[in-house]
């Protein structure tokens, strides 16, 4: 019995060419198609201009991941540490893709199953991402609680999740800082498409304009008000500090000092600054 090898290994050949010609048609739909809304100093397009790509964000910034170590009744059981901090209840948000938005969105579900009033701590460090990821996990925020933290920067859609934490629990740390403007994109192809992406984007600009008026009014503020002030905030890239991210209402306090993983509200927990 003989095997065609020359044969095979041109099916093969012939195969995985077909398989790259149709994973570039791919990436390039889904490179017309996406919104960006980060950071602008991520990445830089040929243009000049600000792009953020969600390869640009690897979802595990380090190879090694902490492991612990705790003593049980049945003996020592080991955990890496982002699991062990789950069982408290502290969940992170780092650059906004697909992929980081499933597996928190999975984590938030998984939470809530577990006891649907306790509340959830999300500790955010983000540049922001990918609008649609940030969406889903924007519209995981109805129980329990969200307890919200500022370390290092929240950018873009890490600004708009940090802002949508419940009312008085949403806090940054003092040398934090958020940014916000508004979503940037992209398309080319048939004018009647572009078209219709070009009303999509302003569409999603009027809908995260609202969503941030409806979370960060300031005393004796209507709604409206806080929409114009907003309208006029996210025109170009607005960079804040925790002082200014306070007395622009994305946040309610500074904590001098980072409240400890077991407690469930930061009060008491150190100095904070109103």
């Amino acid at each position: 019995m003989s095997f065609a090898a020359p044969k095979f290994l041109s099916a093969c050949g012939q195969l995985a060419s077909t398989s790259l010609r149709r994973s570039a048609r791919c990436v390039k739909t889904r490179q017309f198609s996406n919104l960006h809304w980060g950071a602008p100093q991520q990445a830089t397009n040929s243009g000049g201009g600000s792009r953020m790509d969600e390869a640009s964000f690897p979802v595990v910034r380090d190879a090694l991941v902490p492991m612990v170590v705790e003593q049980t009744a049945r003996g020592e059981r080991s955990y890496d540490i982002y699991s062990r901090l789950l069982r408290e209840r502290v969940v992170f948000l780092g650059p906004v893709n697909d992929v980081s938005s499933t597996l928190l969105t999975a984590q938030l579900l998984f939470l809530e199953a577990e006891d649907s009033k306790k509340p959830i701590k999300l500790y955010i460090n983000s540049p922001g991402g990918s609008v649609t990821a940030g969406l889903g996990v924007y519209d995981t925020y109805i129980s329990p609680p969200m307890h919200t933290f500022c370390m290092g920067q929240a950018a873009s859609m890490g600004s708009l999740l940090l802002s949508a934490g419940a009312k008085g629990h949403r806090y940054c740390l003092p040398n934090a800082s958020v940014m916000i403007h508004q979503p940037s994109g992209g398309a080319s192809g048939q004018a009647t498409d572009i078209s219709i992406h070009a009303k999509e984007i302003l569409r999603i600009r009027e809908l995260l304009t609202e969503m941030y008026a409806e979370h960060c009014e300031v005393a004796g503020e209507t709604f409206q008000g806080a929409k114009d002030r907003f309208e006029r905030a996210l025109e170009r890239d607005h960079f804040m500090t925790a002082k200014e991210a306070l007395s622009f209402g994305i946040i309610d306090k500074i904590v001098e000092r980072r409240p400890p993983p077991t407690s469930t509200d930061a009060d008491g927990a150190g100095k904070d600054k109103q």
